[in-house]
């Protein structure tokens, strides 16, 4: 690997590592909640609230950024409701309608807004804008102790590494009551365990991710980062704190093997064309996903139920 490509590429590579572990976390109990689709929900519904905080703000900052898909999940919430109701459909329809039809809306907002002065446009809002992230300023190890090469770090980087501790802490302080909850919501509401608030505050922490994480890999790879380490996991044991191990190695894998081969790979071929660090990350993580499918020591025991992960 040239020296030249390992200078430019630990920032980004840090940066998608971060965001799939952050993203891979929760993925854990949504699966295992059979809710692994909310990630799905989550990453549609992020893109029209990040546009709609950003033409209010002007600014790409987190604090808008959350703000505004928080603002665009309730109105979700409200539109499936609403749906569900006067067209007296059933929820799964419901949910994919206001979903798609919000994510289109966005999407066409993101075509009919100025947005030069910032990394912001259709292409980085599906694909992300990893390759971008780089630490110019670098010029070796002592960079990191040089306070104005410090300065020009990819701000990206701070965001997603303030997320992803935030839901490391988040799951190791709630880690006892997330077990509970998972595995038996009945026995949790008669420990006294808030079982309902819990679900919500996961919902809320993937949404946090699933912010974090825009920039560098868009609103729809996130999807890949939410489901592929976990389910993988999920097929390689059948205790949950092995499982959680075995999200995080995978999703740090993908995120390594994703980015060089996104580098590299089209050279390898005698192309030039380059290639989506973000999607080759998701694809990489499908191939992992693939592998356990056929040689995980637990593939055959998934469908038993949630009670082998406890």
């Amino acid at each position: 690997m040239g020296a030249e490509f390992v200078q430019f590429s630990l920032t980004p590579i840090l940066i998608g590592t971060l965001a799939a572990i952050a993203c891979a976390l929760p993925g854990n109990f949504l699966i295992l909640r059979r809710q692994a689709l909310i990630g799905d929900a989550i990453s549609h519904v992020v893109l029209p609230g990040i546009v709609v905080a950003f033409l209010l703000t002007g600014t790409v900052a987190a604090i808008p950024m959350l703000l505004g898909a928080a603002g665009a999940a309730v109105v979700a919430v409200i539109l499936i409701e609403a749906v569900k109701r006067l067209g007296r459909i059933e929820p799964g329809a419901a949910m994919g309608v206001v979903f798609t039809t919000l994510f289109a809306g966005g999407v066409l907002l993101l075509e009919q807004t100025d947005t030069s002065s910032v990394h912001l446009d259709v292409e980085h809002a599906l694909m992300g804008n990893l390759e971008s992230l780089i630490w110019f300023r670098a010029t070796g190890w002592e960079s990191l102790l040089d306070p104005a090469a410090l300065a020009a770090l990819p701000p990206e980087l701070g965001r997603i590494a303030i997320a992803a501790a935030l839901v490391a802490v988040l799951t190791v302080v709630f880690w006892r009551w997330l077990k509970i909850a998972t595995f038996d919501e009945g026995s949790a509401q008669a420990l006294g365990i808030p079982a309902a608030a819990l679900g919500f505050g996961l919902v809320i922490t993937a949404a946090v991710a699933a912010v974090a994480a825009f920039d560098a890999v868009g609103s729809i790879i996130v999807i890949a980062m939410f489901i592929c380490p976990p389910a993988a996991a999920r097929l390689m044991t059948n205790r949950l704190e092995r499982q959680i191990w075995w999200s995080v190695a995978f999703a740090v894998l993908s995120a390594v093997l994703g980015y060089v081969f996104a580098g590299y790979g089209p050279l390898w071929f005698g192309s030039t064309n380059a290639v989506s660090a973000a999607g080759m990350i998701a694809a990489v993580s499908g191939v992992i996903l693939g592998l356990a499918c056929l040689y995980g020591p637990h593939r055959a025991r998934v469908g038993a139920g949630r009670e082998d992960a406890a």
